[in-house]
């Protein structure tokens, strides 16, 4: 069986960064924190659901934890913008390649800006998409942040 496209681009960014943990092609999409988290026996928590804001016509990455919501207007007012929206369908696969539910944090056509929920910094092994729904890989909070060069914010 060939490699998605998005997969593979995953697969690399996590090579070149050396990043140890292995990309998982699961038997169903897990498009959900709490779908991924049953379907990989862990917390919902320690899910870092890869989430595309539209900040004020920029991409923004937020990997929250699978058990927090985004305050956007907190983060707006972090980030100094006027607004943050969840970002359109075409808008996420124009800035990352990806479709919305296998969003991976590396990847992209280009980097974007990315945030890192520290709440994720409590889970010794945290998960993330790696391109396509049905994709995944072990991570640390500490790698996340050097594999997205991500800025620690606390996104609730």
């Amino acid at each position: 069986m060939s490699t998605h496209p998005n997969v593979q681009l995953v697969a690399d960014a996590l090579e070149a960064a050396g990043a140890t943990g292995v990309i998982r092609i699961l038997d169903d999409a897990v498009p959900t924190a709490a779908a991924a988290a049953a379907e990989l026996g862990c917390e919902v928590g320690a899910i870092a659901n890869s989430l595309i804001f539209d900040g004020d016509g920029s991409p923004v990455l937020i990997l929250t934890s699978g058990a927090h919501r985004v305050d956007t207007a907190k983060i707006a007012a972090e980030l100094g913008i006027a607004k943050l929206r969840r970002a359109t369908p075409e808008f996420v696969k124009q800035h990352t390649g990806q479709a919305i539910g296998g969003v991976a944090p590396v990847g992209h056509p280009a980097p974007v800006r990315t945030l890192v929920d520290t709440a994720l910094d409590q889970y010794s092994e945290v998960w993330a998409a790696a391109g396509i729904p049905h994709s995944v890989f072990p991570t640390t909070y500490t790698e996340l942040l050097n594999l997205t060069n991500g800025t620690p914010v606390t996104v609730n």
